[in-house]
């Protein structure tokens, strides 16, 4: 597993989680994922609606792919000392091989749903705390929950990693663009390519 893999996933919870339906053509579901490691093996939790039929064919066949896509942005040729180049588009992502195990008891959901929310809106876990059983319940049956554990992790990144001419440029562009491009100049530095002369 590239030592990255894990920050990459938890920056960029909201992935895509992939299977076959029952008459085998590819199952995409778009939600928000939770990684956790225990006793050295890593996780994803999640849920999805009842109403979504994914949950249906997790169970049937268990296997999945969940793809996490990075940051991501278009670099102009104009970033490499030499005229005779094309455009290109910069990306990291992680693609993640997983098993399924449903969840469907009440408890263990809300438990999953207070890790989801203490992930992106911790404050608002006392409110759901707070709520009346008559609300909670209905809400919880409405959902599946599932645990994947990760058989396999794989990542591409492109970064022009093969062109280091190139890198100054492109960091001083993704410096200086929109919250993707920065996010790119970040992973740069944490990659340790060549950014400064």
């Amino acid at each position: 597993m590239p030592a990255f893999a894990p920050e990459l996933m938890r920056e960029n919870p909201f992935a895509s989680l992939i299977s076959n339906d029952d008459e085998g053509f590819p199952y995409v579901t778009h939600l928000p994922l939770h990684l956790e490691e225990r006793n050295e093996e890593l996780y994803i939790i999640g849920h999805c609606a009842r109403v979504n039929p994914h949950w249906k064919y997790l169970k049937a066949r268990p296997g999945a792919l969940i793809t996490f896509m990075g940051p991501h942005a278009y670099m102009s040729p104009s970033v490499y000392p030499d005229l005779v180049r094309v455009p290109t588009w910069n990306y990291l992502t992680v693609h993640v091989k997983v098993l399924a195990r449903l969840v469907d008891e009440n408890e263990l959901k809300d438990s999953i749903l207070k890790q989801l929310i203490a992930d992106h809106e911790s404050t608002y876990a006392d409110q759901w705390r707070a709520l009346p059983e008559s609300y909670t319940k209905p809400m919880l049956s409405a959902i599946v929950a599932f645990e994947l554990k990760v058989l396999e992790i794989k990542s591409k990144v492109k970064l022009n990693q093969h062109r280091p001419e190139a890198h100054v440029r492109m960091h001083e562009i993704y410096s200086n663009g929109g919250d993707h491009e920065k996010s790119l100049a970040a992973w740069m530095r944490k990659l340790g390519l060549k950014i400064s002369d």
